[in-house]
């Protein structure tokens, strides 16, 4: 359950690991259009790997809801280029192609990408888990309901958490029924899910180590943050640091964020607190 299969590195994260966010993408929410040229992604990638991060999440495609739907061939045009660029300069960086699309994870890894990050968790793509199993790349299968352009309408829930855990349930199966070795899980905070719904399940979020797999969580400057605090994606940093540090102690293995060197804090901060727990 602690360890997972990068590319022939074995990766612990009975210890926390951080995972860097960089949006080749114009329209992000937060960062849509800062990591488009070159030099700005090598910059990026570099400061997240002298901070800490263990993992590099590259996504073409922004998933922000109501965003707008490109064609594969951009998505492709988008994360290939980024993906060398940053192996070139750093040839050991271990990189994650955030793509629901099976064929945009597919030239991902064989241009030396190591995990695929899927919004969709197999939804969207039926060739996805064969795909990944063949690639034998490490999985992280997120909920979500719908697309992005249509997620805010699929919002209706009885006991958000029990169905959260069912779908994980299902897909976990289906996954290692097609031949994935390393499966992580994303509740998939605002995907699907209003403000309140993702608060519950982050106060519950425990309750998915009964899956028995990893858990990452994708808090990083969230409307969930923003909007409580009546402020914007740009303020949210220190809202993310709570969240975070919450998330750790609900037994996340894996934290998704913009801001790698906060996040490492929280990792070792919390990591002092495990003796006395």
């Amino acid at each position: 359950m602690n360890t997972i299969n990068c590319n022939g590195s074995l990766i612990d994260l009975s210890i926390p690991k951080v995972m860097g966010i960089i949006n080749v993408t114009p329209d992000s929410f937060y960062d849509g259009g800062k990591t488009t040229a070159t030099q700005a992604i090598l910059q990026q990638a570099e400061k997240m790997l002298a901070e800490g991060a263990t993992f590099l999440d590259i996504g073409g495609y922004s998933s922000r809801p109501k965003a707008t739907n490109i064609s594969e061939a951009e998505e492709i045009n988008r994360v290939i280029p980024a993906i060398e660029c940053i192996l070139q300069e750093f040839p050991k960086a271990l990189i994650s192609i955030d793509t629901f699309r099976s064929r945009v994870a597919k030239k991902a890894i064989e241009a030396g990408a190591c995990l695929v990050n899927d919004i969709s968790g197999g939804t969207l793509d039926a060739d996805m888990y064969n795909t990944v199993a063949k690639l034998k790349a490490p999985y992280i299968l997120m909920h979500m309901r719908g697309t992005p352009q249509t997620m805010t309408q699929k919002t209706e829930y009885a006991d958000i958490t029990l169905e959260v855990i069912r779908y994980f349930s299902k897909k976990k199966a289906l996954a290692q029924k097609a031949g994935i070795n390393d499966i992580i899980i994303d509740p998939g905070f605002g995907f699907a899910k209003k403000r309140e719904q993702s608060f519950e399940l982050l106060q519950k979020m425990e309750l998915l180590q009964q899956l028995e797999v990893p858990i990452l969580a994708g808090v990083s400057r969230k409307s969930m943050i923003y909007k409580t605090l009546d402020g914007s994606a740009r303020e949210a940093l220190n809202g993310t640091t709570v969240l975070n540090t919450l998330a750790l102690q609900k037994g996340a293995s894996i934290l998704r964020v913009h801001d790698v060197k906060e996040a490492i804090e929280c990792i070792k901060l919390t990591q002092m607190l495990t003796p006395y727990l």
